[in-house]
C-alpha cells in the first residue's frame, strides 16, 4: 500500500472528477452515445463506446462521430445530446461506490474540495441533486470545462479551480479515473489519485512523478490523512 502521496508543495485542495469518481454515469452516459451513434448507421457496440468515450467531452465525442460517418452532424447535436443525458441523469444517476462516505471523511480531514469536469454544470448540478452531493459542492466549486471550451486533456479546468481556490497547481490533488483526466492533472502540474481496478491498464504516461493508483474510494481518506500527516512532520 502507498503510504502517502507526493505532492510537490503542501496539500491545500482536492479536485474531484465527476463522472466515474463520484458519479456513476460513465456508463449510462456511453451506452446512449452508442446508441446515437449506432442510429447515424455506425456499427459501435456499448463497450467499445465506453473504451472510447469515457472522460471524453460531448463536442469531442461529436467530432470523432463525424470522421467516422465522413460527413457533418447538425450543429445542434451536442447540445441534443447533452439535454438528453441532463434528463436521463436525473432519473437514473448513482453515486460510486463509496463515494458518500468519501465525501463526508475528506470533510472531516478540513480540506477544500472542487470539481472539474468534461461534463456541464448542468449536467453536474443534476447528478449531485440526484446522488445527494450537492451539500459538498455548491455552484462556485463546479468547474465544466465543456462550458470553459477547453476540454480535458487540456489542463485548463483544473488551473481554473486553483486560482479560484488561491492554491498553486502543485498544492493541488486529482481524482481521476480516465487517462483523459489524469493526462490533464498531468499537464496540470497536479499530483493524481488515479481510481482503477488493478485489472485495467494504466495510462499509457504512467507513473507519474507524485501520483498513486487507488482501486476503491475507501483508500482516499487514508492516503489523504497520511499525507497531511506526513506534512506536518516534514
Amino acid at each position: 500500500m502507498t503510504t502517502a502521496l507526493d505532492p510537490a508543495g503542501q496539500l491545500k485542495l482536492v479536485i474531484f472528477d465527476c463522472d466515474g469518481v463520484l458519479v456513476d454515469s460513465e456508463g449510462p452516459s456511453c451506452r446512449a452515445t452508442a446508441e446515437f451513434a449506432r442510429s447515424k448507421g455506425l456499427s459501435i457496440s456499448d463497450d467499445e463506446a465506453h473504451k472510447r468515450f469515457a472522460g471524453k467531452a460531448l463536442p469531442q465525442i461529436v467530432r470523432e462521430l463525424e470522421q467516422e460517418l465522413g460527413h457533418s452532424l447538425p450543429e445542434e447535436t451536442a447540445f441534443k445530446l447533452r439535454e438528453n443525458l441532463v434528463q436521463m441523469m436525473r432519473k437514473s444517476a448513482e453515486p460510486v461506490s463509496g463515494a458518500l462516505e468519501m465525501l463526508a471523511g475528506v470533510r472531516a480531514l478540513g480540506m477544500p474540495v472542487r470539481v472539474g469536469s468534461n461534463s456541464s454544470v448542468r449536467e453536474m448540478e443534476a447528478k449531485f441533486d440526484r446522488t445527494g452531493m450537492s451539500q459538498y459542492f455548491p455552484e462556485n466549486r463546479i468547474h465544466s470545462a465543456n462550458d470553459m471550451g477547453c476540454p480535458k486533456p487540456a489542463p485548463d479546468v483544473y488551473l481554473y479551480a486553483a486560482k479560484a481556490e488561491g492554491v498553486l497547481p502543485e498544492n493541488c490533488v486529482v481524482i481521476e479515473d480516465s487517462n483523459t483526466g489524469a493526462e490533464a492533472a498531468w499537464k496540470a502540474g497536479m499530483a493524481c489519485v488515479l481510481l482503477r481496478p488493478d485489472d485495467v491498464p494504466l495510462p499509457p504516461f504512467w507513473p507519474v512523478k507524485g501520483s498513486v493508483r487507488i482501486t476503491h474510494l475507501d483508500e482516499l481518506v487514508p492516503l489523504l490523512r497520511r499525507t497531511l500527516e506526513s506534512q506536518k512532520h516534514a
